[in-house]
């Protein structure tokens, strides 16, 4: 029986925001300025995604246990003046799309892929390809039989790989379709661009990961369908947790030694992800987000541009614009996240099926303490 009783108040440092979010707002305020950085940013997001994505792909699928793989970032295409620019650094910076991958495979932040991956099922089909693979390989096939670890460990690598790269070919054709219907005018608000991604999120939702590799004329299962991998539940949301939520601390930031302290103990007490990045040291030399901020300085659109010209620096401290407005984005795809996993309709007049979404906002909430929120909450200028 259902009942217009409101549930008991809640006393929770962001309630604020719990009420927010039941009021189908954003955690990001909802003004001119923030639509125009989250769009313009997450346009240039979804450009670099989609460069990034064709790539973790051509990795998994014909790197395949090459175990010094001096073209992986050529998608096969390796001519001089490619050398050029990749010697000279003009080109996107695929070892941030690396350093993603392996921040998940650190982690094992949970899901079905990081469960599969520990499975009988797995080792054997991990096996069958090393062994095709060594077959015309003695020297592979000796490390094989010294270090019998080594290898699997590799496939498991490129297992991740794959899975992380179909999850940003989602994401990356997600963002570009919102970046046009902003150019039609169909998305007017951050709310509006919130239930954009949700809704993509959901319809992706139980997108089988698959993956296998070719080698010689036969084609062999790593990821196969019979695993029943999806992308939200078994991809998405480890990555939420690993680079949104932990992330990795920067070298050159914090100390990584034991006796300094300024590491957690344990991988789950990480707060370095990008929603609790400092935009500063992260445009640092060295630091890996800045890779991203580079990349995505070169799709930036013209909106946009004339947005950070207005900054008291103008473009010069363009990165740290970069990062901020991509900051302020993945506070909107952590709202898309987190309604779209909501038990229950944010409108419900049951009094249970309330009490269990504001349980289920207040539990996303907490692991939100301590990050950039309330920081996001301010308007966009003057940069500091």
């Amino acid at each position: 029986m259902t009942t217009t009783q409101s549930p008991q108040t809640s006393t929770h440092p962001l309630e604020d925001f719990v009420d927010r979010l039941l009021q189908g707002e954003a955690l990001l305020p909802d003004n001119p300025d923030n639509l125009v950085e989250v769009v313009g940013i997450l346009h240039s997001y979804g450009v670099v995604l989609d460069a990034y994505a064709i790539n973790l792909v051509y990795m998994a699928e014909h790197q395949f246990l090459v175990l010094f793989p001096f073209f992986k970032y050529f998608n096969g295409e390796i001519t001089p003046a490619k050398l050029l620019r990749h010697w000279w650094h003009d080109r996107i910076n695929y070892e941030y799309a690396e350093y993603c991958m392996r921040t998940m495979l650190w982690h094992t932040a949970g899901g079905g892929l990081e469960a599969y991956l520990d499975t009988d099922d797995f080792r054997q089909h991990c096996e069958t390809a090393i062994q095709a693979k060594v077959k015309s390989n003695p020297l592979i096939g000796g490390l094989h039989r010294l270090f019998p670890d080594f290898l699997p460990e590799q496939v498991r690598m490129l297992a991740y790989t794959s899975a992380l790269g179909q999850f940003w070919r989602v994401m990356s054709d997600l963002f570009m379709d919102l970046s046009r219907r902003y150019d039609e005018g169909e998305i007017d608000s951050i709310p509006a661009v919130v239930e954009h991604i949700k809704a993509g999120l959901v319809s992706a939702a139980a997108t089988p990961i698959t993956y296998s590799v070719k080698i010689g004329a036969e084609t062999y299962d790593i990821l196969p369908a019979s695993a029943n991998l999806t992308f939200l539940v078994d991809v998405a949301l480890p990555y939420v947790e690993c680079i949104f939520l932990r992330g990795t601390p920067f070298l050159g930031v914090v100390s990584y030694n034991a006796q300094a302290q300024q590491i957690p103990g344990t991988q789950s007490g990480f707060t370095y992800g990008a929603l609790f990045a400092d935009p500063l040291p992260t445009g640092g030399a060295g630091i890996p987000p800045t890779l991203l901020m580079q990349d995505m300085r070169h799709f930036v659109p013209d909106y946009l541009h004339r947005f950070y010209q207005k900054a008291p620096r103008g473009e010069d401290d363009i990165r740290v614009q970069i990062c901020q407005s991509f900051q302020k984005s993945m506070y909107c795809v952590t709202t898309a996240t987190i309604l779209g996993l909501m038990p229950h309709a944010a409108d419900t007049s049951d009094s249970a099926e309330q009490a269990a979404n504001r349980e289920h906002l207040i539990a996303w909430l907490d692991r939100l303490m301590g990050s950039r929120l309330p920081v996001v909450q301010l308007p966009s200028q003057p940069i500091t």
